[in-house]
């Protein structure tokens, strides 16, 4: 399985963090929950973490729907 990538996050000056995805948000984060993200993040695989959290991360479908018929150009 691939590892995530195209994460990032800000943390901005009210304590509330920003996660985007490839430059688009992605999760916004606040208070109690954005403490208990960037203390995760620090201590791991950022991206990963930020994956997980906003919960755009593989789920072991995406070759089956790959070769759907709804997903292939005609």
């Amino acid at each position: 399985m691939p590892t995530p990538s195209g994460f990032e996050y800000q943390q901005r000056p009210d304590g509330t963090v920003l996660i985007l995805h490839r430059g688009r948000p992605a999760g916004t984060l606040r208070g109690n929950r954005a403490d208990r993200f960037l203390a995760e993040a620090e201590s791991g695989d950022p991206q990963l973490v930020m994956a997980r959290w906003t919960g755009n991360y593989k789920r072991g479908n995406e070759r089956t729907a790959k070769h759907h018929p709804r997903n292939t150009t005609r």
